[in-house]
């Protein structure tokens, strides 16, 4: 067959994915978006990608030679694509022909048909991005079971995740916070200085229910997130070997139960809320998310305290999130090419950035449309991601 698709689709296909784009998407297109570097990448394989680390002063001391520095350490992250997912829909010539006897009623179907699978591809991404970004939050604030920006007139929640991202080192733009439903509810119900044309400048909330920026942050709305239950921990204590501030790697002694990946936890004697990286289910060693700890534990058995369970919301600098994406892999044929029976043809979606495989195959008395996506998610800059409790 042809490989290529005809023209003629594309443009329905490219209205229905807007459709959708312009549905409440928030973690997607506020990312950073890989979508070639990890294209050699088989599902499960991992890939390392590099980091740059912060840059450090030095002071200038005329000479006749220059001095010699100048060396970095690079970081690195792994990632995997860890899905390859498609959405296939199939018609053949008796059914089409039955839509159409009264009038041509199966195009408009076959684009509902098209909005529906971009949407269902495109909500897995956005719950893997979130698992990925409350995983990888540096800390947190906020209370857990509680939706924020709960009080009018009152934006301290803003504030909190901004102190936490400026103390990191986060970068001032861009900048993206990504609220639950509970969050959102908040919102656009009691923060009148948010939804007053006259105080906000704009009627963009009143009118169209879209928040847009508020204090840096640019506010997406993904309604799929999901609630975390916290892990079973109880009655751990650290060790008595003390901890300095930015340590990561925390020796836990007398306690039973899980501790999670994702638990907000607190230590006695530090109001900070910090992120676990990784846990244990019996005494032993759980690592915290950079940058560590901001207030020193003592050289004595310190009471820890697993935070209750909670729906989160995030915020994060671009740089704090990755997503790579690439078109499902197709076999090298006997002629040295790549494909398979059907023909392809990548689109690209404008708002998310996510590039989509669409194949096209006809067979017998019969047509399949397949939407393709394979991703991986990881998150390079913990420091620069934040967790607000809800």
């Amino acid at each position: 067959m042809s490989n290529t698709i005809p023209a003629g689709l594309i443009a329905p296909v490219y209205e229905s994915l807007v459709s959708v784009s312009r549905e409440f998407v928030g973690f997607a297109p506020a990312v950073q978006k890989d979508n070639g570097n990890f294209a050699s990448a088989a599902l499960g394989q991992t890939v390392t990608a590099f980091t740059v680390p912060q840059a450090n002063a030095v002071d200038i001391v005329p000479g006749v030679t220059a001095p010699n520095d100048g060396d970095q350490i690079l970081g690195s992250i792994n990632l995997q694509i860890t899905r390859s997912k498609s959405v296939n829909i199939r018609w053949n010539g008796e059914e089409q022909l039955a839509l159409n006897n009264a009038g041509p009623t199966f195009p408009p179907i076959l684009r509902q048909q098209f909005q529906q699978g971009f949407r269902t591809l495109v909500n897995l991404v956005e719950q893997d991005l979130a698992v990925t970004a409350y995983q990888a939050a540096s800390r947190a604030s906020g209370t857990a079971g509680t939706a924020p920006f709960g009080t009018a007139g009152d934006l301290s929640d803003f504030a909190a995740q901004a102190q936490i991202l400026d103390e990191n080192g986060a970068p001032a733009l861009p900048r993206a916070m990504i609220v639950n439903s509970g969050a959102m509810a908040n919102l656009r119900g009691k923060q009148s200085v948010l939804f007053k044309v006259n105080e906000a400048g704009t009627d963009d909330l009143l009118r169209r229910g879209k928040v847009g920026a508020v204090e840096g942050f640019d506010i997406g709305y993904s309604p799929g997130i999901k609630a975390v239950v916290k892990g079973t921990g109880a009655s751990y204590t650290t060790d008595t070997a003390g901890y300095a501030i930015g340590s990561t790697s925390i020796a836990l002694i007398t306690g039973t139960g899980t501790v999670k990946v994702g638990d907000v936890v607190t230590f006695a004697g530090d109001t900070n809320k910090y992120v676990v990286a990784s846990g244990v289910s019996a005494p032993g060693t759980i690592k915290l998310q950079s940058p560590g700890l901001k207030v020193a534990i003592a050289a004595s058995a310190t009471a820890m305290t697993i935070g209750n369970s909670f729906t989160p919301n995030v915020s994060f600098s671009q740089d704090g999130l990755l997503l790579a994406t690439r078109m499902p892999a197709l076999p090298v044929k006997l002629d040295g090419t790549r494909g398979d029976m059907g023909a392809h043809q990548m689109i690209v979606d404008p708002f998310t950035g996510i590039a989509f495989d669409l194949g096209v195959y006809e067979q017998y008395h019969q047509i399949k449309f397949e939407i393709g996506l394979a991703w991986g998610t990881a998150a390079p800059n913990p420091e620069h991601i934040s967790l607000l409790l809800g």
